[in-house]
């Protein structure tokens, strides 16, 4: 004869204390208590709040500045000029990892032509005085040589004249597209045109951020910061502010050699970061480093509450035999 299974007996709920409890309530108080921790904690710890540093503010407190980095531009000798990829073709510009190029690999995604698309185009797009529409056309007529020859006279120009005026000679038509720029920039005009492109949308700040990398004011007020590259400022926030302290390691390469004297830094700390994450992911997969937590027995220390109650109850079982 078969058997039938014993059933197994269900515990009476009665049998087992019980408490009222408020869910509601409770709920209630919990996001009451965080709201107002939240609130608090941000007004005492909350990152600052810096206006930001546009193409007008830049062009009203600084004009020379302005001045000179829009020559740079207009000449193709600005630092987004060169960068090469993301950006443009520059031979030569892109950093590589071993024989590995990156940058290059990635291709230019964004492209910036800075003479036309920071200086021309918005001069073109905005309503035309006589002057400006005559130095456009002298520009666009004289071969590339010419061009580049009234760039870069008056970019020394100016250098020589530092904020003051700079002294008579060929220079083209450069100071009248120059002028014009700066007068559009500072009516904040400028900073909208570099922002057009036939989006519904105007939320792309890459051609602008790009200008004002280029000169040097924006870097002056991210060193006066503490936000410089050489200053740590990857993980630090504007202000007597803590940061992402959780960069550190990151930001740390950039301060030692070789990485801080080399151009080709940004690919080879990207390279040992990630070969130092690749490290960690197999750390339980290599022999010896594996070990180390056996050998350290921090383990012990970081349970120690644990493994104290099992040598009690070690220590009872052995008394009670």
């Amino acid at each position: 004869m078969s058997r039938r299974p014993r059933k197994t007996a269900v515990p009476d709920p009665a049998a087992f204390p019980t408490r009222s409890y408020d869910l509601v309530k409770e709920f209630t108080i919990a996001l009451v208590v965080v709201v107002l921790l939240t609130v608090g904690l941000a007004a005492v710890f909350s990152s600052p709040d810096v206006k930001p540093v546009t193409l007008a503010s830049w062009s009203r407190a600084d004009g020379a500045d302005f001045t000179a980095t829009a020559v740079s531009e207009l000449g193709g000798t600005s630092g987004t000029a060169g960068y090469g990829p993301p950006y443009n073709h520059t031979p030569g510009a892109a950093q590589k990892l071993g024989p590995v190029g990156l940058q290059s690999a990635a291709g230019v995604r964004i492209p910036v032509d800075t003479t036309n698309d920071f200086v021309l185009r918005p001069l073109r797009d905005a309503p035309e005085p006589p002057a400006v529409t005559a130095a456009l056309a002298t520009w666009a007529a004289a071969p590339a040589a010419r061009q580049q020859a009234w760039t870069r006279a008056y970019s020394d120009a100016l250098a020589k004249a530092g904020r003051g005026a700079p002294a008579k000679g060929d220079y083209g038509p450069v100071p009248v597209l120059a002028s014009r720029l700066l007068g559009l920039a500072r009516s904040g005009a400028l900073d909208g045109e570099l922002q057009a492109e036939g989006r519904f949308y105007q939320t792309d700040y890459t051609r602008p951020l790009l200008f004002l990398s280029d000169g040097s004011y924006l870097e002056s007020l991210a060193r006066a910061e503490h936000l410089g590259g050489d200053q740590w400022g990857m993980m630090n926030e504007t202000g007597n502010f803590p940061g992402q302290a959780w960069l550190w390691l990151y930001t740390f390469w950039y301060q030692i050699d070789p990485f801080k004297s080399s151009g080709n830094a940004d690919a080879l700390i990207w390279g040992l970061m990630a070969l130092l994450s690749l490290c960690l992911m197999l750390a339980p997969f290599i022999p010896g480093v594996r070990s180390v937590p056996r050998w350290t027995r921090v383990h012990r220390l970081i349970w120690r509450t644990y493994y104290r109650d099992q040598a009690m109850e070690r220590d009872r079982r052995v008394s009670g035999r």
